[in-house]
Formats: structure tokens, sequence, C-alpha cells
């Protein structure tokens, strides 16, 4: 990361050259930003590779490799780069993608100057993070609703959850009904209710979902 009084040095990777033009003639007025500019992901995973950049100005969707995949790259090599994705689009599942993949600030071209992205390059680079006041407030939204939402799990009878556990663990289900002491028939019916609650089609899609939800350590 830039020190204070540094260079910032920049890395913006943007397949559109009239953009690039942009955002070089701001950010080249600017004797703190050093920028270099490329125009797709595998030429920026390069760059980072040769000279890790303090901040990177990556365009969500190019041809090639995706902004969220190069994304995701760069923090591998240089977890200390900053990373600013730009888009076009505002759609909630490249905002998702993007954040969990790394990146420190997200702006919706359209609505941000030219001045803005530089403001948000020195915001980045000391370490914040920075958001589109319409995609922060979508982020919120979804961020509320998962605190709201129970988990699939929690839909489950006591019963129910014990027929998940055993289903995880392999067993059969005249093995589940010896254990649990029911019959083989309530067995199938819990396991229907159960995947029905849990929106599955299968009791191996329901077996993987609770090892991933960890109810086999309860």
């Amino acid at each position: 990361m830039a020190g204070r009084g540094a260079s910032i040095r920049v890395l913006l990777v943007d397949d559109q050259e009239l953009f690039r033009r942009g955002v070089k003639m701001v950010l080249s007025s600017d004797d703190s930003l050093e920028l270099e500019e490329v125009d797709d992901g595998d030429k920026a995973i390069a760059a980072v590779t040769d000279n890790p950049p303090d901040v990177v100005l990556l365009d969500v969707r190019m041809p090639g490799r995706s902004g969220v995949e190069v994304c995701a790259s760069i923090k591998e090599l240089s977890p200390s780069t900053g990373i600013i994705m730009l888009t076009a689009s505002d759609e909630e599942s490249d905002l998702y993608e993007s954040i969990k993949s790394g990146a420190s600030g997200y702006l919706l071209k359209d609505g941000s100057t030219y001045d803005q992205v530089a403001e948000a390059v020195r915001l980045v680079a000391a370490g914040q993070s920075l958001i589109s006041p319409s995609m922060a407030t979508k982020l919120l939204d979804e961020f509320v609703t998962m605190t709201k939402s129970p988990s699939p799990a929690a839909q489950l009878t006591n019963r129910e959850l014990q027929v998940l556990k055993q289903v995880a663990r392999g067993q059969s289900n005249k093995e589940i009904a010896e254990e649990l002491f029911i019959s083989e028939n309530t067995v199938k019916n819990h396991i229907r209710n159960m995947l029905e609650k849990l929106q599955m089609k299968s009791r191996m899609e329901a077996a993987m979902y609770a090892v991933r939800s960890n109810l086999l350590q309860d």
C-alpha cells in the first residue's frame, strides 16, 4: 500500500478505449497517481504478477475472463492490492460476486464522474471501502433479508432433522426406521416432507446440504 506522500500506483483494466481515455485524462493530471492501463484480464494478471499496483480499477464484464474471475486471481497474487470494480450494470449478482472475490470498491460507470473514480482510488489506497450509493442500498437490503431469514433447516421438525442427519450418514430407510423406532413408511413421509421444505429434489442433495451446513456436528 502506498505510504503517506508516496505515489499511488493504479492499474486500469477495461476493454472500452473511450472509458480508459477519460479515466486516464483525470488520473494523469494528479501527480500523486501513477497509471498503467490494459484492455483485458490476462494482461491485468500479468501486470500484477510483474509489479503489483496499489489499486486496480477493474471492469466487471470484459471479453475472455470476467472481472470477477480476475479480481479473485489478483487478490491471490497480491492480497494488499485494493480493487475497485467498474460496471455499467446494476445487477445485484455482479455486486455480490465481486465482494466475495475480494473487491474493496464498486462503482457504476453511468453514475460516477471521472473525478469520483479518482477519489475512490485514493480512498481504497488508504484502506477504505467504497460502493455506489444505489448499490450500497441493495447490499444492505440483501443483508437485512439474510439476517431475518432462518436457515432452511430451521423449518424442519425435530424428527425431520433427525432423519436428515441419518440420510447424510448414508443410512437406508430401513436402518433409519430401526434406529428411530418408526416404520419405513413414516421415514419415507419424513423424507418427502423434508425435501419439500428444503426445496430439494433428492436425498443426495439433502445429504450434501447437511454436511455443508455442519448439521452432523450438532
